[in-house]
């Protein structure tokens, strides 16, 4: 029996002891997290703003249609070839009909490739035209961030919740180092 109640007291005491190092933890936790400075930006709305974007857009504008006119050229070539084949077929040798088969379900899969390729330089030369605006921004709010002491920025889009009290909103002062005439009330929005 007091082998038992041994176990017991000792079942016990390390729970209690486990118990007082999980508050010690929490509270060590909670005086650390009000330490924490917090801000919050959308560097998209900051991006849309800025006059380097508009000419983004424009060139990639420019770019799209050079590669769907290029896109459709291919397309119209494919399709005379289709109705050739088709006015022709009658009078072609099985042997024929096959081949010329072939070689459009050749031309179609490269029309097909060709404009994946194409969407894919595109994406490419997007990313190019937008990486030394994103890296704007970015610098901006390395340096915001510094000057008012925050520890973490946070992208607003993923935010729910905002206590203005304790996080801080620092889209304007992005804008304002960028040297971009900003809606206030639109880029504060959380959401």
């Amino acid at each position: 029996m007091s082998l038992r109640v041994n176990k017991r007291i000792m079942k016990a005491s390390i729970y209690s002891f486990l118990s007082v190092l999980m508050l010690g933890g929490l509270l060590a936790t909670n005086a650390q997290a009000q330490s924490i400075q917090i801000g919050y930006a959308d560097p998209e709305i900051i991006i849309t703003y800025m006059p380097e974007y508009q000419e983004v857009q424009q060139q990639m504008a420019i770019e799209y249609r050079t590669s769907q006119e290029a896109l459709q050229a291919l397309a119209e070539d494919f399709q005379e070839r289709v109705d050739r084949y088709q006015r022709q077929q009658p009078l072609l040798s099985e042997e024929r009909r096959a081949e010329r088969e072939a070689e459009l379900a050749t031309l179609q899969q490269e029309i097909q490739s060709s404009a994946a390729a194409k969407d894919e330089e595109l994406a490419v030369r997007q990313d190019e035209l937008m990486a030394p605006l994103l890296q704007q921004v970015q610098d901006a709010i390395d340096t915001i961030a510094a000057e008012k002491g925050l520890d973490i920025v946070v992208r607003s889009p993923a935010l729910l919740y905002v206590n203005p009290d304790r996080v801080v909103n620092i889209n304007v002062d992005i804008a304002r180092s960028l040297g971009i005439d900003v809606d206030e009330e639109e880029v504060s929005d959380v959401n």
